[in-house]
C-alpha cells in the first residue's frame, strides 16, 4: 500500500466502516484525477465504476473491457491514494470461477481490498446468473482472498431491481445465498423508495449498498433506514461528461465560456500531481 499499511490492515479498516444507520458512503472514481479529488474531498475509501472506468479507456460498460485494462487502471488508482480502494469488477473478467478467483488476485496485487461482483449477464439471454453459479464465483473469490491472507470485503451485487428481473423475495433468496457462498455485504443497485430500501435492510443479514443519484432520498435518511453503504456508480461521472458536452456545446455553438465557470484551477489539479505518494 502507498500509505505503508499493510493490505490486511487496510482491508480490515475498509469492513469496519460498512455500519448500518452510519453508511459509508462512495463518490465513486474512474481515474487518478477523480480518485485524488474524492480522497481530497474526504471520503474515507475510493471505490472505483466499472462505468466510468470503461468509458475512460474508450469502452462500453457491461463486460466489455479487458482484465488487464481494468485492473492496470485499478493499479494506477491504488497506487495514487492512501485510503482503502474497493474495484468494481463487473461480473469477475471471467468465464467461471476459477477465472474469477484469477481476477481477486490481480486485484489483491493491484492493491485493492475490496470488490463488487454482479450477477447480471451481458450478451443476451438471461438476465441474471443462476443463483448456484454466482455463489460459486462468490466462493471463488472469498476462497482466493483467504488464501492470500486478506479479508477482502466482497460486496454481492444483485441485479434483480435494475433489470427488472425480480421483486423483494427474489433479492432476498439471492442475498441469503451469496452471503452464504462467502460475500460480506450486499449491493442492490436500482432501489431507493424508502419502503423498499428498509425492508431490504432488515431483511439481509450483511451490510447494504444502494446506490444514490438525484432523486434519491438524502444520505441521512438512506442511513436512517439501515442503510450501510451509500454509492454514487456511474453518477458523478455521468455529470462530468454532461458538462464536456455543454461546454463543448456552447463554445462551439455560441462562442461563449459560462460552463466553464467554477472549474478547479489549473494550479490546483496540477498540484494533485506533485504531492507524492
Amino acid at each position: 500500500m502507498t500509505n505503508g499499511t499493510l493490505p490486511r490492515e487496510q482491508a480490515l479498516a475498509f469492513r469496519a466502516l460498512h455500519l448500518p444507520g452510519r453508511p459509508l458512503v462512495l463518490p465513486n472514481a474512474w481515474d487518478v484525477v477523480s480518485a485524488r479529488l474524492v480522497e481530497q474531498a474526504g471520503a474515507a475509501a475510493v471505490a472505483t465504476t466499472s462505468a466510468g472506468l470503461a468509458w475512460e479507456l474508450g469502452t462500453a460498460d457491461g463486460d466489455r473491457l479487458s482484465r488487464d485494462d481494468a485492473l492496470a487502471a485499478l493499479a494506477r488508482i491504488a497506487g495514487a491514494v492512501a485510503v482503502p480502494v474497493s474495484a468494481d469488477i463487473e461480473t469477475g473478467y471471467a468465464d467461471d470461477a476459477a477465472g474469477v478467483a484469477d481476477t481477486v488476485r490481480t486485484v489483491l496485487a493491484a492493491g485493492a481490498v475490496g470488490v463488487n461482483i454482479e450477477d447480471g449477464l451481458y450478451g443476451g439471454g438471461a438476465p441474471l446468473r443462476p443463483v448456484q453459479e454466482q455463489a460459486a464465483r462468490i466462493a471463488a473469490a472469498r476462497e482466493a482472498a483467504d488464501e492470500a491472507g486478506v479479508p477482502l470485503f466482497v460486496n454481492a451485487r444483485i441485479d434483480t431491481c435494475l433489470r427488472g428481473a425480480g421483486g423483494l423475495g427474489e433479492t432476498l433468496e439471492r442475498a441469503a445465498a451469496f452471503l452464504a457462498a462467502g460475500a460480506d455485504g450486499v449491493f442492490v443497485p436500482g432501489v431507493v423508495d424508502p419502503v423498499t430500501v428498509k425492508a431490504l435492510a432488515e431483511g439481509i443479514e450483511g451490510p447494504l449498498n444502494v446506490m444514490a443519484g438525484p432523486g434519491a432520498p438524502p444520505v441521512p435518511e438512506l442511513a436512517a433506514l439501515g442503510v450501510a453503504r451509500v454509492s454514487a456508480g456511474p453518477g458523478i461521472a455521468q455529470a462530468v461528461h454532461g458538462l464536456v458536452h455543454r461546454a463543448a456545446r456552447e463554445l462551439l455553438d455560441a462562442g461563449t465560456y459560462e460552463t466553464w465557470a467554477g472549474g478547479l484551477a489549473y494550479g490546483e489539479l496540477n498540484g494533485l500531481f506533485r504531492t507524492g505518494r
